[in-house]
């Protein structure tokens, strides 16, 4: 600066304006287009000393001031269009279902489960921030293969260094046809003394590569284990990829177990050119072509031919120029259609939905069908002893029939049976055994068991385990619940024991009662039909035929009547065979409606049994399935329009 004011004071404060009034109108394209626009007009400027001063900067500017980087720099500061991620493209809607995919799983799946699927949506909100006129192409490749001499050979110009000693690429070059690349190239962290750009007459003439970035990467199995963390960290990040092949080594099982086969999904963005063919004689060339034509078939990598989407696999020789021409076309091509992000993007998001597919995919239709619900409610049903108790229900109907309707000579004895007891009344009803309450448990426990495992047949791993989790926890107070309910039950099964105590007849005892009965009380005795007290007046009657029939016997007897022993005894037989007549035939009567009055309390248990298992294990597990079902819909959204056909 000092050398130039002292050289021409004046023109030296001229250029420091110009070049400050570019560095100052690079942020703001309306003001530069204007400056632009009067440097160029001739008329504008031609003024004398200012238009020689201005003539006479941009003589003797640096490159970096040329109109042409000046226009680059006004362009970098004009917004970048993502026209690869518009609102409207297949690709915008994968991301975003992967993204609520991936928030609708984080707390079933291991963090490492979704970290492939974490790492492809930052790297894609990554691009969508960078220039999307760019297009970013790596070339990679073993050593010796020709790698730099192929860049070299694209660029137009000896950027690379090339030679026999090995490595001799350490760290990623790159060059740009175009300015406006620099936030690319950060995210590729390329140093700013790697970055070129080609030469003037050369490879910039080249109007088809405007846009492309060229990244030559070290060797891919370089001895240094620096240079393949640094490949596969930049294979990452590019856009596409160029894989250089010698026939010496183009079936290295590195090269193929390594990358190409895991990057199979990745063949529309992948080129694989066979260098070095000035070296092979005759046809030669043609069969080792095949041959790894082939060999990347056996990868699963899809081949471009005929006009179908795929890998371009094609011969060259670097160092003689032959078929460089027609990569340079290709890729032409290529950079100028602009979708080489979109579809990297789209094949990086199925590759990490073809790593989810084990964790999302099930075999058949996991759920709960209407079997598996009934069997379970059939289960917690004879767990809580739901048949005992309407069997208890249908025996005291049937012991109310018979107290109402028995004759009084009947109700006499078994009053006179619990007298001789005493206590008998008071007595509080046995609980269940413990063994039974521990049986009682375990049908409990098995009932879940055996919902569950229906629930999660061929569900996914960790969407089982959650199932099973929601199951098991949702089932920790259902035997107290239930037996609770068994408790409230036992007040009939107590009230038997009460009258079997009291020496009552009761056919199949209290064997069947259910598992903690007897721990409640003030269940109400069953309602009578409305014929039970013409019933009872006719057993009253009939104990008033057998009471009038004696009395007129003993009159005759003792001689207050008159003799005439058939008549009264008539009577009196008629009262005696009448009374349990009358008893027998409510009984009779008493059987249908006792049936329905136990079918009806074993009803309601067992209805109230499975609401109680519905509300503590079938809904939770029903809510996970649910939960289930709305993530696999989103990686049904992820995959559904995948163009590697993953």
């Amino acid at each position: 600066m000092t050398a130039v004011t002292d050289e021409n004071p004046g023109q030296g404060r001229g250029r420091t304006r110009s070049r400050g009034r570019r560095a100052e109108t690079a942020g703001h394209p309306r003001e530069a287009a204007t400056a632009d626009a009067g440097h160029g007009a001739g008329t504008g400027w031609d003024d004398g000393l200012i238009a020689r001063r201005a003539q006479a900067a941009r003589e003797e500017a640096t490159p970096e001031d040329t109109p042409e980087a000046v226009a680059a720099a006004e362009d970098d500061g004009r917004p970048q269009v993502e026209a690869y991620v518009s609102s409207g493209s297949p690709l915008r809607h994968r991301l975003d279902a992967l993204r609520e995919l991936v928030g609708l799983s984080r707390a079933r799946l291991d963090r490492s489960a979704l970290a492939e699927a974490g790492r492809v949506l930052d790297e894609a909100a990554a691009r969508q921030r960078l220039s999307s006129r760019h297009t970013v192409v790596a070339i990679a490749g073993a050593s010796g293969s020709g790698k730099s001499t192929l860049f070299n050979a694209l660029a137009g110009a000896q950027l690379s260094e090339t030679g026999l000693r090995r490595p001799t690429t350490s760290q990623p070059l790159a060059c740009s046809w175009t300015d406006g690349a620099a936030g690319l190239l950060d995210r590729l962290a390329v140093p700013g003394r790697l970055r070129r750009r080609p030469q003037p007459g050369g490879a910039a003439a080249d109007e088809a590569l405007q846009g492309l970035v060229l990244v030559d990467l070290p060797d891919h199995d370089s001895a240094a284990r620096g240079h393949r963390d640094q490949v596969d960290r930049v294979l990452a990040l590019v856009d596409a990829v160029i894989w250089v092949v010698d026939p010496e080594k183009y079936a290295d099982a590195a090269l193929h177990e390594r990358y190409l086969r895991p990057l199979a999904g990745h063949a529309e963005v992948t080129f694989v050119v066979l260098n070095q063919i000035d070296r092979l004689p005759g046809d030669a060339a043609d069969q080792v072509l095949d041959d790894l034509r082939r060999l990347l078939d056996e990868d699963g990598m899809a081949l471009g031919e005929h006009g179908d989407p795929g890998a371009t696999v094609l011969p060259l020789s670097a160092l003689t120029g032959d078929g460089v021409g027609e990569l340079r076309e290709l890729l032409g091509r290529f950079v100028q259609d602009r979708t080489a992000a979109t579809r990297r993007l789209s094949a990086d998001v199925d590759a990490a939905a073809a790593r989810l597919r084990p964790v999302y995919v099930a075999e058949g239709r996991p759920g709960l069908g209407e079997q598996a619900r009934e069997e379970f409610a059939d289960r917690l049903a004879e767990a809580v002893g739901a048949a005992a108790a309407g069997q208890a229900a249908e025996r005291e109907w049937r012991r109310n029939a018979g107290r109402a309707c028995g004759t009084p000579w009947l109700r006499l004895w078994r009053w006179y049976e619990a007298a001789r007891q005493p206590g008998s009344r008071d007595r509080a009803p046995l609980a269940a055994p413990p063994e039974e309450r521990l049986t009682a448990r375990q049908r409990v426990e098995q009932a879940v068991r055996t919902v569950a495992d229906d629930a999660v047949a061929g569900l996914p791993g960790p969407w089982a385990q959650a199932v099973r989790e929601a199951a098991v926890h949702g089932a920790q107070g259902l035997p107290d619940a239930l037996d609770e309910l068994a408790g409230r039950a036992g007040a009939v099964e107590g009230r038997e024991a009460d009258a079997g105590a009291a020496g009552t007849e009761d056919p199949g005892g209290s064997a069947g009662a259910a598992p903690g009965a007897g721990s409640g009380r003030g269940a109400g005795r069953p309602p009578r039909p409305a014929w039970w007290p013409a019933a009872v007046l006719a057993q009253v009657a009939m104990t008033l035929l057998q009471i009038f029939g004696g009395l007129w016997l003993a009159g005759q007897i003792i001689g207050v009547l008159e003799p005439g022993l058939l008549t009264p005894a008539l009577v009196m037989l008629a009262g005696i065979i009448g009374g349990p007549l009358v008893e027998w035939s409510c009984a009779a009567a008493a059987r249908g409606p006792a049936r329905r009055y136990g079918q009806e309390a074993e009803r309601r248990l067992r209805e109230a049994a499975a609401a109680c298992g519905r509300a503590r294990v079938l809904d939770p597990v029903s809510a996970e399935l649910v939960r289930y079902r709305e993530v696999r819909e989103r990686y049904v959204a992820v995959t559904e329009f995948s163009t590697t056909g993953r």
